[in-house]
């Protein structure tokens, strides 16, 4: 479905007549009728990204022929990173439900809640998943995540998005591994505003705000530059599968069948697996950057047909997290990052900045990622 012609931006506050998206996406555009462009580019890229039944099946039973034939005299064919959340314990169940023979990883930052790790160790245990972490030097982490927090930008959550893809990698090269399967999909992430964050693979953003705020060199902690994804993707043809988009998933139905076949355990929220994760979706976004994130979720789960708008509504109007779990989280969390609570509090009144206030490569990515994509759909 095209965008009609005339989209235009709100002239104050506005919020979508279809998902619940507002213009605290600075960059939300709306037709004559208040429907928002998210709207518009879910319905847009929903057929190529959503399960069509016996089609998609079709597609899915050939990709898994692939990967069975890529693992042939090797001691896995895909590698799966798990989290603890919905996504990745799911996708872990249908691998094995299809017959793969997986090796799967933690990325560990330093942030698991207690619950993220027995929902691991019982995936693990009861899929009979060989299983590794990796376990990064919190030193290093720790200035890093430090110094994304003090540069003020909403993308505070790159140190690990950026470490776990690079983690992935080379994990699967050092296996002669082809595929990773992924937890990401479009029916419950195809919604997200980029005037919300920014793409954490950037090496060269993330290394200038290290630089300007960090103090420990990155001697240990994984990085993956864009040259070295491109080594990876294309001469070492290692593809990321988004398992979950060939699939019939709803979320609800999923989290029954892992609770029920792997005995796993809710924690409360998207990512909320991560302490870190809850703190800073839950508390550090909506109040300094005005950001909540749940807009974007439940917007994409009114899309997919998952909950109705009413229920998104009134799930919005609840906070994200308690006073008193906000509280319980801020000294676990200022304490473990060696801040005061007044250094926090002062780091939190500061103005939030753009991204591209700080150095980064995102023109020549979009160049290569586009030369990228012109030969490979044409081989």
């Amino acid at each position: 479905m095209d965008e009609p012609v005339k989209m235009k931006k709100a002239d104050g506050y506005q919020m979508c007549v279809k998902t619940i998206m507002d213009t605290t996406d600075e960059d939300i555009m709306f037709d004559d009728n208040g429907i928002c462009n998210h709207y518009y580019k879910y319905k847009r890229l929903e057929p190529y990204y959503t399960y069509k039944g016996k089609e998609t099946d079709l597609e899915l039973e050939k990709i898994v022929e692939q990967i069975k034939k890529s693992g042939k005299g090797k001691d896995y064919d895909c590698l799966i990173g798990l989290s603890g959340g919905v996504d990745s314990s799911y996708v872990a169940y249908n691998a094995k439900k299809l017959g793969l023979r997986a090796l799967t990883v933690h990325f560990d930052n330093g942030w698991n809640s207690e619950l993220a790790v027995k929902n691991i160790e019982n995936i693990v245990k009861k899929l009979n998943f060989d299983y590794q972490t990796w376990v990064v030097n919190w030193e290093e982490f720790k200035d890093l995540q430090l110094a994304f927090i003090k540069a003020s930008v909403a993308n505070i959550e790159t140190p690990t998005d950026h470490a776990f893809l690079a983690a992935l990698y080379r994990i699967a090269d050092k296996y002669h591994i082809k595929y990773i399967l992924s937890g990401s999909n479009f029916v419950t992430e195809g919604i997200l505003p980029t005037s919300w964050g920014y793409n954490a693979k950037d090496l060269t953003h993330l290394r200038a705000i290290h630089k300007r705020f960090g103090k420990i060199p990155l001697k240990t902690y994984p990085t993956l530059g864009l040259y070295k994804e491109l080594y990876y993707t294309y001469f070492k043809k290692i593809k990321m599968i988004r398992l979950l988009n060939y699939l019939p998933y709803v979320k609800s139905e999923a989290m029954k069948t892992i609770q029920t076949e792997l005995d796993w355990k809710y924690y409360g929220g998207k990512h909320y697996e991560s302490v870190f994760t809850r703190f800073f979706q839950g508390y550090i976004l909506p109040v300094k950057f005005n950001i909540d994130k749940r807009k974007a979720h439940l917007s994409t789960l009114i899309m997919s047909g998952q909950i109705t708008r009413e229920q998104a509504l009134q799930e919005i109007q609840k906070p994200p997290l308690t006073k008193e779990q906000i509280n319980e989280d801020k000294i676990y969390v200022t304490k473990k990052l060696d801040l005061t609570l007044e250094e926090f509090d002062q780091i939190m009144q500061q103005k939030p900045k753009k991204y591209n206030q700080y150095p980064n490569n995102e023109k020549i990515r979009n160049w290569v990622y586009k030369i990228y994509n012109k030969i490979k759909y044409k081989q």
